[in-house]
Order: C-alpha cells, then sequence, then structure tokens
C-alpha cells in the first residue's frame, strides 16, 4: 500500500503541535529543526523538507500565541486596549466579553509593552449595550491565564489556552469605555435578530438558534445538563452531522436539476459536487465558522470528494488529509477533545463498514443505522468519559431515537423555515411543526435521565471504566471474531471491572488521615478524611460573580460528617449555598457568635472527637467570644494521627496565638498558615514553637492583599519548614499518621521544585 500524501502531512503538523511543547524545556528542538530543514533543502530533498516546513509552521503558530501572553509585570495594572469584540455573553449585572485586540498599551509609561498580546476575557459589570463584531476602547486590569488547580475538576487554564485566550480580567469603569465603530453586516446576526421577533416559544427559540445557526451560547444552564445526562450534547453543536446534511441537501437538488437539463449526462456532471461544497462552505460560515464548524466544513468537504469519486483518495487517506487541515486551520484543535471525539467516531465508523456491502433498501439502512449507533454507543461512551469524567447510560438508547429524528426532522425543517423566510405562514408552519418534535425530544430526553441518570465517577474509577468501555467496543466491533468469544469475553469484563473498582477505594486506612488543602483562589477549603470520617474545614469563596469554587470541585450528593466554619467571612464561608444545596452535611460547627444560613453547634475550645484512630480537637474561641473581632473568634484545629500533628488557625491574629502556645505540641507535621499567610498572623513565637516539616498558605495567585507576606515567608524558611502555596502549586494533598507516605502531592507541579538547593522543599520568597 502506497502512503501517499495525507498521513506524512498529518505526522508533519502533529510533529508541530509536539514540537511547540518541546521548544520551552528543550531550546535546541527548534536549532535542531532548522538544521534539519537546511540539510533537506542542500540535499535535494523536497518532500523531507516540505513536511520539516510544515512542522516548523504549526509549531511557530503556537509558539507565538504562548508568547503573547500577558508579561507577568502587567498584572493588575492598567492596560488600554483597542480590539473587536468576538462574543458577548450577558447575565443580569455580569457581561462577559472575548476580545480580539488590535492594539494595547499600558497607562504608565514604566510598564512593559504588551504589543503581542492578541485576545483577551473579560467580565463587565453592568455594561453598556454591546454587540459582537463592534470595536471598543476599554481600559482593563488583567492576569495571565491561570484557574484552579484541584483532582477531577474542569482545567480552567487548559480551556483559556485551547479558545487561544492570552489573559483574563476585568474592565474599569474609569475612564469610560467607548465605541470606535459599529459592527458590519453580519448575516447571522440579521437572522438571530428575525428569530427573537418570531412567536415562539423560548424553548423553541433557543434550540431553532443552536440547531440551524450554531447559536449554542443561546442555551441555558438546564438545556446543557438534560443534554449531558443524556449524551446528545453533539446533536446541539454545528457538527459534520448538520454541515454534511445542508450538503447532501443541496447535491440532491442539484442532481436533480442536471438530471432535468442534461439527461443522458447527468451522472457525469461536476457542478452539483461543487455546488454542495460552496453550501457546506456557506453554512459553516452562517454558524460563525467556530471551531466545530470549521471542523465539520473540513469534514464534509474531504467527504464529499470521496464520494464523488473522482481522482478521490481512500477513506483512511480522506481520515489523515482531513485531521492534517483541520489543525493546520486551528493547530489548537489538538487540545480540544471534541476533534478527537469526531475523528475517532468516523474512524470506528470506517473500520465497522470497511469491506461490506452498501445497504439497500429501507429495511438495509435502518438496519445500519441501528447497527452503526450500538458499535459506536460504547467507543464513544469510553472517549467522553476519559474527556469528560461522566458517563451517560441513557445515550446509546436515546441516541437511536434522537439522531434520526434531529438529522431527518428537526433540522430540515429548521433550515427549510429559514429558506421560507420570506413566505412567514410557511415559515410559521415549519418552526411549528419544529417545535413540536422539538417538546417531544426534551420529554425523551427528560425521561431518559430520569430513568438512567448521568453518572459521574470518583477519579479513582474513570480509566478503568473508560478501558473497560474500550474493550467492550474492540470486542464487537473487530471483524473476525467468534461471537460466543465476544459473549464470554464481555461478561467477564462486565464482572471484573465492579471487583476492581470496588478493590481499589480511596478510603484512607485505620490511624492515617488525609488532609487535602483545595485550590479555591483567595480563600480557604480543607478536606479531612479517615476511613469512615470525612469533614470539611471552611468551604471555599463566593466571587461577585455568584461563582463558588466549591460547586466545582465533587459531583452533588456528597456526604459530610462534619462542616467547620472558622468565621462567616465571604473567604471562608462564601461556600455555604453550594454546599447546603449540592450534598449533605450531618453536622456543621460554628464559633457561636457568627450569624450563618445553617443550623449549627457552637464551635469552642475543649471540644474533641476521635475518628478511626483520629483525635480531633478544637483549641479556639472561648465559650465567650462575642468581643473578639471576626477574624480573632476562629475555630482554631488540632488534628492528631499516630505522632503526626495538623494545626488549622483560621484567621486568628498573633495575640491569640500567643495565648494558645500552651497547649500545642512541640512540632507539627502540617500547619495551614494563618490569614492566607497576612503579616497579621504566623507570629516569631508560634513560629519557632512549631516548627513546622510543612506550612500551606491558602491563596489566590497575583493576589492583591501581598499573600503571603515576605516576613511571614522568611520566618517559616529560618526554621527549615517546606513551604507550599495553593496559588503555586494547586491542590495539595498529605497522608498524616503513622504509617503515613511521606511525600506531598501537588496538582500543579512546579519545575523550580525539582532543582536547587534543598529539593521539594526549596522556598520562594512573596512575590509581592
Amino acid at each position: 500500500m502506497q502512503l501517499g500524501l495525507a498521513i506524512p502531512l498529518a505526522l508533519a503538523v502533529l510533529a508541530g503541535v509536539l514540537g511547540s511543547h518541546l521548544a520551552a524545556p528543550m531550546p535546541w528542538a527548534v536549532e535542531a529543526l532548522a538544521v534539519g530543514l537546511l540539510l533537506a533543502v542542500s540535499g535535494r530533498q523536497p518532500g523531507l523538507a516540505m513536511a520539516l516546513a510544515v512542522v516548523a509552521l504549526v509549531a511557530a503558530q503556537l509558539l507565538m500565541m504562548r508568547g503573547g501572553e500577558l508579561a507577568p509585570g502587567l498584572t493588575r495594572q492598567d492596560l488600554r486596549l483597542e480590539g473587536r469584540l468576538i462574543s458577548v455573553d450577558s447575565d443580569t449585572r455580569l457581561s462577559r466579553l472575548v476580545l480580539d485586540v488590535a492594539e494595547c498599551r499600558p497607562l504608565a509609561e514604566q510598564l512593559p509593552a504588551c504589543r503581542d498580546l492578541e485576545r483577551v476575557r473579560l467580565s463587565f459589570f453592568d455594561a453598556p449595550a454591546m454587540v459582537p463584531g463592534e470595536r471598543w476602547r476599554l481600559t482593563v486590569r488583567l492576569r495571565p491565564p491561570s484557574g484552579f488547580a484541584n483532582p477531577g475538576t474542569f482545567d480552567y487554564r487548559g480551556w483559556l489556552w485551547r479558545e487561544g485566550v492570552q489573559a483574563s480580567g476585568y474592565v474599569r469603569r474609569e475612564p469610560p469605555p467607548r465605541r470606535l465603530a459599529s459592527a458590519p453586516f453580519s448575516l447571522r446576526r440579521l437572522a438571530l435578530a428575525h428569530l427573537d421577533e418570531q412567536a415562539l416559544s423560548p424553548r423553541h427559540r433557543r434550540w431553532l438558534a443552536a440547531l440551524t445557526l450554531g447559536a449554542s451560547e443561546r442555551l441555558e444552564t438546564h438545556d446543557w445538563e438534560l443534554l449531558n445526562a443524556t449524551g446528545t450534547t453533539h446533536l446541539m453543536v454545528i457538527s459534520g452531522l448538520h454541515v454534511g446534511l445542508v450538503a447532501a441537501f443541496a447535491l440532491w437538488m442539484a442532481r436533480g436539476l442536471a438530471r432535468l437539463v442534461m439527461p443522458g449526462s447527468w451522472r457525469l456532471a461536476v457542478w452539483p459536487w461543487w455546488l454542495a461544497g460552496v453550501a457546506a462552505v456557506g453554512y459553516a460560515g452562517l454558524a460563525g465558522l467556530e471551531p466545530p464548524a470549521l471542523r465539520a466544513m473540513i469534514m464534509t468537504l474531504v467527504g464529499l470528494w470521496v464520494a464523488s469519486g473522482r481522482h478521490a483518495p481512500a477513506p483512511w487517506q480522506a481520515w489523515w488529509l482531513a485531521l492534517a487541515l483541520v489543525l493546520l486551520a486551528d493547530p489548537l484543535s489538538a487540545w480540544r477533545p471534541g476533534l478527537w471525539l469526531s475523528f475517532a467516531a468516523v474512524a470506528w465508523l470506517i473500520l465497522i463498514w470497511q469491506g461490506r456491502p452498501r445497504p439497500r433498501g429501507v429495511t438495509g439502512w435502518l438496519w445500519a443505522l441501528t447497527r452503526s449507533q450500538l458499535l459506536l454507543a460504547p467507543l464513544m461512551a469510553a472517549a467522553v468519559l476519559l474527556a469528560f469524567d461522566r458517563l451517560a447510560p441513557a445515550a446509546p438508547l436515546v441516541n437511536l431515537i434522537a439522531v434520526p429524528l434531529v438529522s431527518s426532522l428537526l433540522v430540515p425543517l429548521g433550515l427549510l423555515g429559514w429558506l421560507t423566510a420570506w413566505l412567514p405562514p410557511l415559515s410559521a408552519l415549519c418552526w411549528s411543526l419544529f417545535g413540536l418534535l422539538a417538546d417531544g425530544l426534551a420529554a425523551l430526553l427528560s425521561l431518559a435521565a430520569s430513568w438512567l441518570p448521568l453518572w459521574r465517577p470518583l477519579p479513582s474509577r474513570v480509566v478503568p471504566s473508560g478501558l473497560a468501555l474500550g474493550l467492550v467496543a474492540l470486542l464487537w466491533g473487530l471483524p473476525g471474531l467468534v461471537s460466543r468469544v465476544r459473549l464470554v469475553a464481555t461478561s467477564l469484563l462486565l464482572l471484573l471491572v465492579p471487583l476492581g473498582l470496588a478493590s481499589s477505594s480511596p478510603v484512607p486506612a485505620d490511624g492515617l488521615l488525609r488532609v487535602r488543602v483545595h485550590d479555591v483562589g483567595q480563600g480557604q477549603l480543607v478536606e479531612l478524611r479517615t476511613a469512615n470520617y470525612r469533614a470539611l474545614y471552611d468551604t471555599g469563596p463566593r466571587f461577585g460573580s455568584g461563582f463558588m469554587p466549591l460547586a466545582s470541585l465533587w459531583p452533588p450528593g456528597q456526604r459530610f460528617d462534619d462542616v467547620i466554619i472558622s468565621h462567616a467571612d465571604q473567604d471562608h464561608a462564601g461556600g455555604l449555598p453550594a454546599l447546603r444545596e449540592q450534598h449533605r452535611v450531618k453536622r456543621f460547627l460554628a464559633p457561636s457568635s457568627e450569624t450563618l444560613d445553617v443550623p449549627f453547634e457552637p464551635c469552642e475550645a475543649g471540644r474533641e472527637w476521635r475518628r478511626d484512630g483520629v483525635l480531633f480537637r478544637l483549641l479556639w474561641p472561648p465559650a465567650d467570644s462575642a468581643d473578639l473581632s471576626s477574624n480573632d473568634r476562629s475555630c482554631v484545629l488540632l488534628a492528631s494521627a499516630g505522632e503526626d500533628h495538623l494545626l488549622i488557625t483560621g484567621d486568628v491574629g498573633r495575640d491569640v496565638e500567643r495565648r494558645l502556645l500552651g497547649g500545642l505540641p512541640p512540632t507539627v507535621t502540617l500547619l495551614v498558615a494563618g490569614h492566607h499567610g497576612s503579616a497579621t498572623s504566623s507570629g516569631i513565637l508560634l513560629v519557632r514553637h512549631l516548627a513546622p516539616l510543612h506550612v500551606v498558605f491558602s491563596a489566590a495567585r497575583d493576589n492583591p492583599f501581598g499573600h503571603p507576606a515576605g516576613p511571614v515567608v522568611r520566618r517559616f524558611r529560618d526554621v527549615g519548614s517546606c513551604l507550599w502555596s495553593t496559588a503555586l502549586d494547586g491542590a495539595l494533598t498529605l497522608w498524616l499518621g503513622d504509617d503515613a507516605p511521606l511525600d506531598v502531592r501537588t496538582e500543579r507541579p512546579a519545575a523550580w521544585r525539582q532543582s536547587g538547593v534543598g529539593g521539594g522543599c526549596l522556598a520562594l520568597e512573596s512575590p509581592h
């Protein structure tokens, strides 16, 4: 078999994607690539030279994007931006903007330049009316792309990278924003405005916009929850299904016309295929040419080429060619799970149908659709589980109905309504029928989600479950296997996987305490776990937008034995609403003088309890704490597992720390630094008395308060403590107990901890 051009091209593009990551830790990779390109040119090897040029082109695009990220010296500085709005998402008072930057200039002259900044994401409270496509001048404060790093949670930093966002921040009110130019004409915006004027129900309007115009941003949270729970999200974004339908319809109409005007040679006519390609490009452009639409357009064009049979590549060559073209057009797609899900699905369909005769008749096509969906379901379920940590058990059965319903009725009716928009009665009839079918589909999805709800497994169960589903797909999809072998192997997998999941429980053994300091920004949330006991110390913050980091840490339905609220400040108790709504808590503990929205028992010095060989003791506040400030009446918790001790002091100040010295052990294994590392806490007497082995600062990256304070950092360094920060390291997990492992696991491993004096205990000065 000849290798052809598609596979080398795709491999060159993938090498460029990989090379962009190798260039940072291995700068010599750039020089090696340049030398290789020169040798290929001088040696008259055009194929090799072209492949190396493609590698260099893709790597250069990604490196330039990475190099354009906001310089650390510009964090929280006033910057003047001019650019075009890409998207505007408004929710009550808060608007979220994505801006393509044309010009960036710091207002202070001594600051570094920001001319390489290309795209930013902004929050804007009480924003004026703003429309995508407009050009604005804004004064903003930004920070480099960042996000929380917690086990098994959404990678916001990775999402910003995939979207090409090089900084995020907020718009300042002064000087006031200024509109520089109105939005140019947009057929998509005109269509959405026309849709808003129609007498349709809100759901019909949302679904029609998403299914026909790719306006998935109009879908509401409960729409996404229903789609995720039933594994039908792919139906509501502009994908190969939608673009392919438009192309197929255009091809059918054009070939019918060709048959009328040229009866003898209509099968040889080329122009219907070109017209179908133009229709696919036009529809993807109408949908905004966002990454899913761009990917679908390229795959559809390659598919049309293969279907035409005119000097067309074989299916696998076409698959590699489409992959190469998609990554060339948008290298960031390599980090989008949707790309690999789409190409995995197409590859699997090619594999399971290779060598089989084409279906004939209605019965044949129905059987082909059913067989494809049943063989595709376990593979897609495995891919979604590994990519998104969720599994929709109802997806295989629901998609058997939803896919033909959407592709054969909903999308054609929606598009026909647009084509007949100049005849309002006919358009209204099409959209009324669309609405009836949409309501029926929504009812079906709701019923399926209630019978077979979405499963969000624990992180330890994701990989074995995903691999098991992938093996089931291979057993039934690969040709040549006897049915008896497939049945026996599938039964063994279904029996062994639950046993493996049960044996890989993450619950600690007796006498051990797992401490996890979560990364929640400028706030505090510590999870404590023994063999049969689970507690939280604080619930993290609640931000001005209403977002609570606690809501993203675990799937709903968790059970906590105790939740200790150190005090009522928003950075410690802000996550209470999410905790109360999504999870179950047996007992709340808080200082008696605080006011909270939940019933609680008093957190008082002298209270203690033992769970699974681990002793928990409250050292502060006293019973009468009304005269203390909110910070100084924080609950102080000491947990002891064997010879190891954990101390969490909340936000108490140095005066309270001195009063606690008599009741503290001579040393502690882990100290969660008081008040996020503020200079008002972690006094020199406490630091020298405890000499903690590990210290964790729970603070936000680039926070405006200067946490941790320089003097506090130096005090702990002087006594030899290992210093950790959620701002730099993400969530930290440590085990306490006589047989506990000694290492600290971080969710954001830092390169600087792997070298230099002190190795993993090397500490940095405060960046402030």
